[in-house]
């Protein structure tokens, strides 16, 4: 119990670094990701996200762009873009484009 407070209060502290976010980082795990992500930005349920809408459509600004870089490259571990956003402009787009290229990145590990 005592080591769980302590956790609690280290990672409010900023101590202690956030747990990475379990999802499986093909298409559809993070098209659902960043659904999520984004219904919790613009405080909407995530049934009102169209994945095929462009960011900018929903007030997305450059700031916010960089916060979901931040968080997409804790969960395919790797450096991002800050641009991403803007690069691919709809969440259909860039859970595709980070799908490819998370699994020629895992083809080039494995050969």
């Amino acid at each position: 119990m005592t080591d769980g407070f302590f956790s609690g209060i280290a990672r409010k502290l900023g101590f202690a670094s956030e747990e990475k976010p379990h999802i499986i980082p093909d298409e559809a795990g993070l098209r659902a990701w960043l659904v999520q992500w984004l219904a919790k930005q613009i405080k909407v349920e995530p049934s009102q996200i169209d994945t095929a809408k462009r960011f900018d459509e929903y007030g997305l600004d450059s700031r916010v762009a960089v916060q979901v870089s931040g968080e997409l490259e804790k969960i395919i571990e790797r450096r991002l873009s800050p641009a991403l956003l803007f690069e691919y402009p709809t969440i259909d787009e860039l859970a595709k484009a980070l799908a490819k290229d998370t699994a020629e990145q895992s083809d080039a590990v494995e050969a």
